[in-house]
C-alpha cells in the first residue's frame, strides 16, 4: 500500500492495538534488564558482570538500536513497514532466547546486541504505521497513546522481572518476550496493512558503517573512562576522538547524499531539531539515573527485585497518566510552557536522589519516583506528537528514523556517562578502605560495592561492606546532579525552541495547514 487511505475506525483501533503492543516489548525488556543488573553482577546468583560489562550489556542494545535506526526506516519505506516490524519481531525473539542461556557476559552483550537490531527494525516501522494509519487529532492522540503503553511497559517490567528473579534463574527475565512476539506477529499479519513510501531511499551502507563504528568507539572511550586510573590517549582519548570524528564524516555524507536514510536536514528545523535535543538530553538523563537506581534498592538498600519494583511502579503509573494528559494541556496551552515546565520538574526529580543515604525513609522514592515519571510522560507523548506532525506523509519513515536514533543516540551515551561517572567518583570513594587489602582482594573491591561487599563477606571485614555502601551513596549523589543538568539543559532547549501559537497546533494536530505552517516556518 503506497497511498494513505481511511481506514475504518475498528480497523484503526486492532491496528493501533498491536503497534502498542509491539512497543510494549521494548519498554518491558529495557526495564526488565535495569532490574536485573544487580543479579547479573552477582558472581552466583548471576554472571559476576563487573560495572564496564553490565554498560556494554545496556549499551550494547542501545549502541546497535540508535545505529541501525535510519537504516530500518529506509527498508520500511522500501519493502513495507509492516514487513519489517513482523522481521525486528523475529530477530528480537531469537535474541531474547540467546540472551536467556548466555554462559558468560561476553555471550550476554553479543546476544543484547542482536536484540538491539530487532528494536531497531521494530520502532520506526510502528512510529511509521501510525502516521500512516491516522491524521489529525487522532494521530496526536495516537502517538499520546505511546507514553502509556511506555508507561505500562515501566510498569510490568520490573514486576516482572522481581517476581521472575525471585523464583527462577536470571535468563527467565529475557523469556518473557517471546510470548508477546508471538502474540503480536499474529496481529501483525491480521490487522495492519503494508505501508510503504512512494519514493523509497536506498540503503545507506556508508552511512551504516560510519554511525555504527563511530557510535561504538565514542562508547568505548567514555566507558573505558571509568575503568582505568589514568585517561591515557590510548585507552580514552583516541577512541573518544575517533569516535566523534567518524560521527561527524557521517553527517557530512548524509548532507551530501541526494536521498540519505539519515536527513540531519531535518534537524536543522527549529520545532524539529530543537525538539529532538531535548528528547536525546532527556533520554541521557533518563538512562543514566535508571542505571545506579536498580543498585540503589536492591544493592545498598537490600530490597529484593519484586520490592524494588513496586518502589518504582509510581513512576510507571505516572507516564500512563501524564502522557495523554500533556497531549490534552498543550491544547489548551502552549507546547513550550507544557513541556519545558514539566521537564524541569522531572529533572528536579533527579537531582533530589542526592538527598538520599542508606536509611531514608523510602516513602520518598515512591513520591519523587510518581512525580518524574509524570512529568517525563507529559514532555515525551506532547513534543513527539509535534515532532512527526511538522513532516510530509512521505517522510514519516524517515522523520521516525532520526527522532528515535536521537533518543537512542542519548541513551548510550547516559549508559557510558552516567556509568563512567558512577565508576570514578565510588573508586575514589573507596580508595581509603582497601589499601591494606592483597592485590586479590583489593582489585575486586575497587571495581563496584556490590563485588566489594562479597569480598567484605568472604574476608569477615563488615567495615570493608560499610566503606562500599558509602562509596556508592556518595556516587550516586554526584551521579543524580550531573543527570539533572542534562534534563535542564534539555527544558531550557525546549523554552528556547517552540514557538509557543505554532508549536501547541501543531502537537494537538489540529489540520495539516498547520502542520505545513509549521514546518515552513522551521525551515526560514
Amino acid at each position: 500500500m503506497t497511498a494513505p487511505v481511511t481506514l475504518p475506525k475498528s480497523r484503526q483501533r486492532l491496528i493501533l492495538a498491536v503497534l502498542l503492543l509491539s512497543s510494549l516489548l521494548i519498554w518491558i525488556d529495557n526495564t526488565i534488564l535495569a532490574t536485573a543488573l544487580e543479579t547479573l553482577a552477582d558472581p552466583v546468583r548471576g554472571l559476576g558482570a563487573n560495572p564496564a560489562q553490565l554498560q556494554w550489556a545496556s549499551g550494547s542494545y542501545t549502541l546497535v538500536f540508535a545505529a541501525l535506526m535510519f537504516t530500518a526506516g529506509a527498508l520500511g519505506d522500501r519493502f513495507g513497514h509492516r514487513t519489517v516490524l513482523a522481521t525486528g519481531l523475529i530477530v528480537f525473539a531469537v535474541a531474547s532466547v540467546w540472551a536467556a542461556y548466555a554462559g558468560d557476559p561476553a555471550q550476554l552483550i553479543a546476544a543484547r546486541a542482536v536484540m538491539g537490531v530487532g528494536s531497531a527494525l521494530i520502532m520506526p516501522a510502528t512510529m511509521a504505521t501510525v502516521t500512516w494509519t491516522f491524521t489529525g487529532p487522532d494521530r496526536a492522540t495516537a502517538i499520546g497513546l505511546f507514553s502509556t503503553s511506555a508507561g505500562v511497559g515501566l510498569a510490568a517490567g520490573p514486576l516482572l522481572a522481581g517476581v521472575l528473579l525471585d523464583h527462577f534463574w536470571w535468563g527467565s527475565v529475557f523469556l518473557v518476550n517471546v510470548p508477546v512476539v508471538v502474540i503480536a506477529l499474529a496481529g501483525i499479519a491480521v490487522f495492519v496493512p503494508n505501508f510503504r513510501s512512494p519514493t523509497p531511499r536506498p540503503l545507506d551502507l556508508t552511512g551504516l558503517a560510519l554511525s555504527v563504528t563511530g557510535l561504538t568507539a565514542l562508547a568505548y572511550g567514555l566507558i573505558r573512562a571509568g575503568q582505568v586510573a589514568a585517561w591515557t590517549p590510548v585507552q580514552v582519548w583516541a577512541p573518544i576522538a575517533v569516535g566523534v570524528a567518524l560521527l561527524a564524516t557521517f553527517v557530512v555524507v548524509e548532507l551530501r547524499s541526494a536521498q540519505p536514510s539519515f536527513d540531519p536536514r531535518l534537524l536543522a528545523q527549529r520545532v524539529f531539531g530543537g525538539g529532538n535535543a531535548a528528547l536525546g538530553l532527556l533520554f541521557l538523563a533518563m538512562t543514566a539515573s535508571g542505571f545506579y537506581g536498580a543498585f540503589y534498592l536492591q544493592g545498598a538498600r537490600g530490597f529484593s527485585p519484586l520490592a524494588a519494583g513496586l518502589i518504582n511502579s509510581p513512576a510507571a503509573l505516572g507516564v500512563i497518566i501524564g502522557g495523554p494528559l500533556g497531549i490534552r494541556l498543550v491544547r489548551r496551552w502552549s507546547l513550550r510552557s507544557v513541556s519545558a515546565i514539566a521537564l524541569t520538574v522531572g529533572a528536579l526529580c533527579m537531582g533530589s536522589i542526592a538527598f538520599f543515604g542508606l536509611h531514608t525513609p523510602i516513602i520518598w522514592n515512591v513520591i519523587l519516583s510518581g512525580t518524574q515519571g509524570f512529568s517525563i510522560g507529559m514532555v515525551i507523548g506532547s513534543v513527539t506528537s509535534a515532532l512527526m506532525s511538522t513532516l510530509p506523509l512521505e517522510r514519516a519513515g524517515a522523520g521516525s528514523a532520526v527522532t528515535n536514533t536521537v533518543r537512542q543516540t542519548g541513551s548510550v551515551l547516559g549508559i557510558a556517562v552516567g556509568g563512567t561517572i558512577m565508576a570514578i567518583t565510588y573508586r575514589t570513594g573507596i580508595q581509603g578502605a582497601v589499601t591494606d587489602l592483597p592485590d586479590a582482594t583489593r582489585e575486586p573491591a575497587q571495581v563496584s560495592a556490590e563485588q566489594a561487599r562479597h569480598v567484605a563477606a568472604a574476608i569477615n571485614r563488615p567495615d570493608l561492606a560499610h566503606a562500599a555502601d558509602d562509596a556508592f551513596i556518595h556516587a550516586m549523589h554526584v551521579g543524580s546532579v550531573w543527570t539533572m543538568l542534562f534534563a535542564l539543559a534539555g527544558a531550557a532547549t525546549l523554552a528556547v525552541v517552540l514557538r509557543s501559537r505554532h508549536a501547541s497546533s501543531s502537537a494537538a494536530g489540529e489540520t495539516p495547514a498547520a502542520d505545513q505552517q509549521l514546518a515552513a516556518a522551521d525551515s526560514r
